[in-house]
């Protein structure tokens, strides 16, 4: 490897130290990884990819014992007891 020094603006060594911190590796590590997928060119790290494996795994826990879905009525008393904290 070969030590390679850059400037970043502190927003963006904020948002690096939030991202390492919660993948669990290194700022130099998560810049490594972001640089390899810019590079090849096959981010798998991407909104779409996000949104593609949230779609996919709607409903998969609906055949687990003991699973109880909230209903829509449930939801909305949920968001309304949030909203008023």
């Amino acid at each position: 490897m070969k030590r390679t020094n850059i400037y970043l603006d502190e927003a963006q060594t904020t948002a690096l130290d939030e991202l390492s911190r919660a993948r669990g590796v290194s700022r130099a590590e998560l810049i490594r990884r972001l640089l390899d997928g810019a590079l090849d060119g096959s981010r798998s790290e991407t909104l779409s990819d996000d949104l593609a494996a949230i779609d996919d795994s709607f409903g998969v826990l609906r055949e687990e014992d003991g699973f109880e879905g909230r209903g829509p009525d449930e939801r909305s008393r949920h968001l309304e007891r949030i909203a008023r904290r």
